[in-house]
């Protein structure tokens, strides 16, 4: 399996290619459609997954599901976050109407995408609709995880006390290597030290 990742210029967010036998995985939706097609080539979509439904990183699903004829997989709560103009994060105050091509996701589960088999669960805190998804041991945290940090939970639908929550399932999960919704790579060794700080962090001052 191949990953690729780039970095978009709506907020530096990450979109992820992932590869196998000529298939191909998009994680998120950030990148300009006409940079993404070169990139993909010939190359069969076999899906688009959401980590969640800020505009830096759902920004084009709908261009690309049509661009590629594929399917968008993602939290059962991200029609509630996409549709709504302050939950949504985008400058250009606009708001998402068309979900004809999303696959909802219900509850933590594994599925099968064309050649992947994926691993999908729910991870709230940062956003109501978070997911993180797991590909042959390899974890696709969205802006739930960063390497050295994670996401935040001031934003609308966004919960302390979720994220925590989130961090300890995560931490339980089997995975080697971490792609981030913004910035580099990490691995499950530098995350589980990194949880210690977290969780230390998000249990600070609770009751307030």
């Amino acid at each position: 399996m191949e990953i690729r990742q780039f970095v978009t210029q709506i907020y530096s967010s990450n979109i992820t290619i992932v590869e196998k036998n000529n298939h191909i995985l998009i994680i998120d939706s950030g990148l300009e459609p006409e940079k993404l097609k070169t990139i993909v080539g010939n190359k069969k979509v076999d899906g688009i997954l959401l980590t969640h439904g800020h505009y830096d990183h759902c920004a084009y699903c709908n261009e690309y599901a049509e661009m590629f004829n594929t399917k968008i997989y993602a939290s059962k709560h991200i029609k509630e976050t996409m549709s709504d103009k302050v939950a949504l994060y985008s400058e250009q105050d606009i708001t998402f109407t068309n979900f004809e091509r999303f696959i909802f996701i219900d509850e933590d589960c594994k599925i099968k995408i064309g050649e992947f088999e994926v691993e999908c669960y729910l991870c709230q805190g940062h956003s109501k609709c978070s997911e993180c998804y797991i590909i042959d041991k390899t974890l696709f945290s969205g802006d739930v995880l960063f390497k050295k940090s994670f996401g935040r939970y001031d934003l609308k639908g966004s919960n302390k006390e979720e994220l925590l929550e989130s961090i300890n399932k995560i931490e339980k999960l089997d995975f080697d290597d971490v792609y981030c919704g913004h910035g580099e790579k990490s691995n499950k060794d530098e995350q589980l030290n990194n949880f210690v700080i977290y969780k230390r962090f998000l249990t600070r001052n609770r009751n307030n």
